[in-house]
């Protein structure tokens, strides 16, 4: 089936089998930086923003993101213009393995998009979905607490 999707701020038409998972049309379109963890959406390493929003893309359907607008990793930096959750995760140190690091950006760019100061624990609360088995999380809540207001 033919949808057309709204992906970092461009449109694009793609094609689909109904059922099809998120994460799969976008890696199968080269949206490199969604990863695959658990399948089961209970890691957060394929998180996506959907309308500025969190969304685990290995358990949303394509077929539902109509109308919608998706943003990947891609869509809020380039290796040339980090954005300042990029830089400030570089910094910290906080991307050891760097699997975790795209739905953990994500996640912080709509807690501070919507909370541009938010506390500790209310990054810890934005992050709660976002597993990450390297850095202890240190690192990402201080790489956070730099970029907020």
């Amino acid at each position: 089936m033919k949808i057309q999707l709204t992906i970092n701020s461009e449109n694009k038409m793609f094609d689909i089998q109904p059922d099809e998972k998120l994460i799969d049309t976008l890696r199968n379109n080269n949206y490199k930086s969604v990863k695959f963890g658990c399948g089961e959406g209970t890691c957060g390493t394929c998180t996506v923003l959907i309308n500025g929003k969190p969304r685990l893309s290995c358990i949303t359907f394509t077929a539902q993101m109509t109308d919608k607008e998706i943003t990947t990793l891609e869509g809020i930096g380039t290796i040339e213009n980090l954005h300042k959750l990029q830089k400030s995760f570089i910094d910290e140190g906080a991307v050891q393995c760097g699997y975790c690091t795209p739905g953990m950006i994500l996640s912080a760019k709509a807690l501070l998009d919507k909370n541009p100061s938010p506390t500790e624990e209310e990054i810890k609360k934005a992050l709660d979905g976002n597993k990450c088995r390297c850095t202890g999380y240190g690192s990402i809540i201080k790489a956070i607490m730099n970029v907020a207001e």
